[in-house]
């Protein structure tokens, strides 16, 4: 399945930050992280997360510290701040709004009412 780019992009800053929120990261630990997460149905490349997490930075939602790695190079890592740990919990309850109403359009039955939106094709 593909998942279309403007669902991407709504979701990507509260999965970024529920990712920072389990504790800091790098950009490549972030991309495998939302890969299982998502069972490999996400795939975001470098170019769609590191100007997220600049702009999440730039927000003041973020830190970030460059480190070495185990193996010399040079990582740039990223942990949430207070500002976004507060901008996480309103991410989730605008979230959960939307899921909640898409249960209620979306009925897990598959009833005759959503059958019949979907031309029989359900």
């Amino acid at each position: 399945m593909r998942i279309g780019k403007d669902l991407v992009a709504a979701a990507a800053t509260p999965v970024v930050l529920g990712i920072l929120a389990e504790g800091e990261s790098y950009g490549y630990a972030i991309l495998h992280r939302v890969s299982v997460l998502s069972d490999g149905e996400l795939e975001w490349s470098d170019g769609m997360l590191y100007p997220l997490l600049h702009r999440l930075e730039r927000l003041g939602h973020v830190h970030s510290e460059w480190r070495q790695s185990d193996t010399g190079r040079p990582r740039k890592h990223y942990r949430l701040s207070e500002q976004g740990a507060a901008v996480l919990v309103e991410q989730r309850r605008q979230w959960s709004v939307v899921g909640d109403v898409l249960g209620k359009v979306w009925p897990d039955d598959g009833g005759p009412r959503f059958r019949a939106a979907l031309g029989g094709l359900a």
